[in-house]
């Protein structure tokens, strides 16, 4: 009998498949994670190293920014007391690792997207895809810029070390937890998305308040960056980096709560918007 004959297509249509385990499963959906990560790496530019560059230029260009603004303007007194430099860096490695990380989780692949008619790709292994690769990209800047400052520049003293870099991992988590929300809404309100999220990012530049010091704000200055969990977190950052900072009017918990609650609002709506999904998104985009 012909192998193509409809006898072995039905033979083989009806054969049951061999279930996997629980590890194997695991296994594959890390191996696409792995592989699809290594590929949102490259969607800035096909070579890793150059995508790499092009970060460090940004945070570099962002952090002789704001050095020479307080220099000129002369608000390095308002700084705390220690290395003004890595003061000004760690507010600006947040800020990129926040704003960075959401916008690659609102440009990751929806249930409308060709990439979903790829099995196993779904859009859960999209979104934790384009996350890591945002915090690998973002990670690995950080340690290239620390490190030629380090060798440039003298040594580098970190008070927690471990601390600053949770600091880090929670910029990161609620640059997820922001861009799952926008993911979910992308779909049904595109061009509305596009535009908030743009003006998230930048209205962070100054509501993040990597530019201040909680403890010398007054009152009604504290009060126009309390919700940010972004301010909350760049200030328990410096309370790890440094020695003699002690932050009063900042908590980590809070930033942490306000990101589990976005995460789960996003994952809800994301959810929703994928058992409603139509080909026809892909058009709006």
């Amino acid at each position: 009998m012909a192998a193509g004959s409809p006898c072995n297509e039905a033979k083989a249509v009806f054969t049951p498949r061999r279930s996997e385990t629980m590890i194997g499963s695991a296994y594959n959906t890390a191996e696409l994670i792995y592989h699809n990560t290594a590929r949102s790496v490259r969607t800035g530019h096909a070579n890793a190293f150059v995508s790499l560059f092009n970060n460090i230029f940004q945070s570099l260009i962002l952090v002789g920014v704001f050095y020479l603004m307080f220099d000129i303007l002369g608000m390095r007194g308002t700084a705390i007391r220690g290395d003004f430099l890595l003061f000004v860096m760690s507010g600006v490695f947040l800020f990129m690792t926040h704003t960075k990380t959401m916008g690659a989780v609102v440009a990751s692949e929806g249930p409308a997207s060709p990439m979903m008619n790829h099995l196993p790709m779904n859009t859960a292994i999209a979104i934790a895809s384009a996350a890591l690769g945002a915090l690998y990209i973002q990670t690995l800047s950080v340690i290239l810029i620390l490190g030629i400052y380090n060798l440039g520049w003298g040594p580098i003293t970190i008070f927690d070390p471990a601390g600053t870099f949770g600091m880090l991992l929670l910029a990161w988590f609620s640059g997820v937890a922001v861009g799952l929300v926008f993911l979910a809404l992308k779909p049904w309100f595109p061009n509305f998305v596009q535009i908030s999220s743009s003006i998230y990012s930048r209205m962070n530049m100054i509501a993040s308040g990597k530019m201040f010091v909680a403890n010398v704000l007054p009152a009604h200055m504290l009060a126009l960056f309390d919700w940010n969990p972004l301010f909350h977190i760049i200030d328990q950052a410096r309370g790890f980096l440094f020695v003699n900072y002690n932050p009063h009017y900042s908590t980590w918990v809070y930033a942490l709560y306000v990101s589990v609650a976005l995460t789960m609002i996003g994952l809800m709506g994301e959810f929703y918007t994928r058992r409603h999904a139509s080909l026809s998104w892909q058009a709006r985009r």
